[in-house]
């Protein structure tokens, strides 16, 4: 249904310039902080950039304020530690945006210490099992993946009201649609299965976006589809679309959602409530202060884990319940032992061999961000509800991946983000089992408001979630095994390189092997090597821990001292990097042709590595750059620069 009408109050050219910009972030997004190459940047310096402009907005000096992002949820609880007076708040919902952000102009002097309200990725600079070095910029109270696109939206929208009215992006719009026209209707909507992913990949925004590298202009390659994936021109018109309705069709929205995302989860809404937050990391954070409330005087409750988790399904558990954890240890390929977790279980909960310590929840990752490895989650529940505990599933890694049933595997929790899943518009989501929660019903009122503010990214989850049902998991899965058997064939051939977890596509365990794959190569710290994909070759990829860091140092043989020495040197020089693997992951708009781009650079970089020291000998095969590492250096910060400019330019 689209309804036609008139407002001559508006400014009509508000929206569509907000909506080019926005485009022109996309064309380039990715993760901020933690990745390499190109886009990595762009997006960095973008939401950095969105830090200042909000002081510009508020007439605040940068020298004595800092700006945090969050959610309304999070800029409540953040707000109530700061003294009246210290801060100001600017939000997107007062300039008529459902974007979810509230930002927070905090006097830096006035940042609360300790630790913070709600801990998770990216909130410390290193951890380890029974302690975390705390970050010191604002990201420290940044958990987990920032709604990076919103923040720019919402940076660019203020600049717009700045020019041409504070009430610019008011009141009704031109066209009126309904919750089904931008849920379902679309230009594709002949096509499924294979037919609609080749469609599809048409469609990635930023596709063939050529980058300098010492070759010259090439295509970017994004190989870190793990950290944050792009989207496509359906999804993003589903969002631009939302932005321009009126909140009666917003709510419809909502709406419709709700049931698009049990569906696809397998989450009978008679028996699961879903729960809208701003990313994985808030919504398990949810989970555990709403388990550190529980009042029983007989039991004292242990949390179970694994060695495999992202901080964002480790530091909340100790932070928020204070309770301990038990790690349960993988086998060389990433595997937890089901007999040894039975017998845990076991000796906690039936022969209370621990006097009153009691496992009241098993916190595991359904897919590790690190080693690519698929849990057994049936197994799991089986084994953890025989003995009275519950589950909770951190699904970032899975949900875009692999199908999943949360009625039929027993899960209580459920945790996933929508920018993992083609929809990086600041979405995330618990589903919980009706019953789990013990939150008030005013609390809960404001948990959901909270997350159902951000109806864009609400929308842009649906239909992501239509797209994906309709090209089908089996065919995604299979497609990302297929491109994942090929690269570690061809790393298996390189000198010098070595892979962690998984290596033999042959192997009965490739079946439970995702499109995530760590590495390192003799020589080269795992920056430095990520910094030479993107120069040589356009390729994104991660460094680093991952935002797994007890995981990584285990992988890589930390000893217990050397994690000591770590730990000062964290607290002494802030700017200095740890030791750290890259990693590869896959996604839908990756090809073959992508993973050969890899192999052949991989390949270069790793002969440039074992020909250092020698003298060699001129030969027909050696191949003078067009531009030196240097140079291209020079280049990319230029490209960040212009990449910027058709963001947050009024040009």
């Amino acid at each position: 249904m689209i309804t036609t009408v008139n407002n001559t109050n508006l400014q009509p050219d508000a929206f569509a310039e907000l909506e080019q910009s926005v485009h022109a972030a996309l064309e380039t997004y990715s993760n901020v902080h933690r990745g390499s190459g190109h886009n990595s940047l762009v997006s960095t310096n973008l939401y950095e950039q969105a830090r200042d402009i909000v002081l510009e907005y508020l007439g605040l000096p940068g020298k004595r304020y800092v700006v945090i992002f969050c959610s309304p949820g999070r800029a409540a609880a953040l707000g109530a530690l700061i003294e009246p007076g210290k801060y100001r708040v600017v939000s997107s919902a007062d300039i008529g945006l459902p974007l979810g952000i509230r930002a927070l102009a905090i006097r830096k002097r006035a940042l609360p210490r300790g630790i913070p309200f709600q801990t998770g990725g990216g909130t410390t600079r290193i951890i380890a099992p029974d302690w975390a070095v705390w970050a010191t910029g604002p990201e420290r109270f940044e958990a987990g993946t920032p709604a990076i696109i919103n923040v720019i939206a919402f940076a660019r929208a203020l600049s717009l009201t700045g020019q041409h009215g504070k009430d610019i992006f008011k009141g009704p719009q031109a066209e009126i649609l309904s919750a089904a026209d931008i849920l379902y209707r679309d230009d594709m909507e002949q096509y499924t299965g294979q037919e609609l992913l080749d469609a599809l990949r048409q469609t990635l925004i930023g596709r063939g976006m050529k980058v300098p590298t010492t070759e010259g202009l090439r295509p970017y390659i994004n190989f870190d589809n793990s950290a944050s994936t792009p989207t496509f021109t359906p999804v993003w018109d589903a969002v631009r679309r939302t932005w321009r309705q009126s909140p009666q069709v917003q709510q419809e929205i909502i709406g419709g959602v709700t049931p698009l995302v049990a569906g696809f989860l397998g989450a009978p809404p008679a028996s699961y409530d879903v729960i809208y937050t701003s990313n994985t990391t808030e919504a398990i954070n949810l989970a555990a202060e709403n388990l550190g409330r529980e009042d029983d005087k007989e039991t004292e409750p242990v949390i179970l884990t694994t060695l495999l988790e992202h901080s964002s399904n480790d530091l909340p558990w100790r932070t928020a319940t204070r309770y301990p954890l038990i790690r349960l240890p993988i086998d060389n390929e990433g595997f937890i032992d089901l007999k040894q977790l039975e017998t845990l279980l076991r000796d906690y909960n039936q022969e209370y061999l621990y006097g009153k310590k009691r496992i009241r929840l098993m916190a595991v990752s359904g897919a590790s961000n690190v080693l690519g490895v698929f849990n057994n989650l049936e197994e799991i529940s089986r084994i953890v509800h025989k003995y009275g505990a519950q589950l909770l599933v951190d699904a970032a890694q899975m949900v875009a991946h692999r199908k999943i049933s949360i009625e039929e595997s027993g899960i209580d929790y459920l945790a996933f983000s929508a920018h993992k899943i083609y929809a990086p518009f600041g979405c995330g989501v618990l589903v919980v089992r009706k019953g789990l929660l013990g939150f008030s019903p005013e609390e809960m009122k404001l948990i959901r408001r909270s997350g159902e503010e951000n109806t864009g990214g609400i929308a842009s989850l649906g239909k992501a979630i239509v797209l994906l049902q309709r090209a089908g998991m089996d065919l995604i899965r299979k497609e990302e095994q297929t491109l994942t058997g090929h690269i570690l064939r061809g790393l298996a051939q390189i000198e010098g390189i070595t892979v962690y977890g998984i290596k033999d596509p042959e192997s009965p365990a490739f079946a439970r092997k995702g499109g995530v794959i760590v590495f390192a190569m003799k020589g080269l710290m795992s920056d430095s090597l990520a910094r030479d994909l993107a120069a040589e070759g356009g390729i994104g990829v991660r460094y680093g821990c991952h935002c797994a860091h007890i995981l990584i140092k285990h992988l890589v043989g930390v000893s217990p001292f050397l994690e000591k020495f770590q730990r000062l040197i964290a607290i002494l020089f802030p700017a200095l990097k740890f030791p750290g693997l890259a990693r590869v992951s896959l996604g839908i708009g990756n090809s073959e042709e992508d993973v050969d781009t890899l192999i052949n650079v991989l390949n270069k970089i790793a002969a440039g590595q074992n020909n250092k020291g020698k003298k060699r000998a001129a030969s027909s095969q050696d191949v003078t750059p067009i531009v030196t590492k240097k140079d291209v250096q020079r280049q990319i910060k230029e490209f960040s620069r212009n990449a910027a400019l058709r963001v947050y330019s009024s040009l």
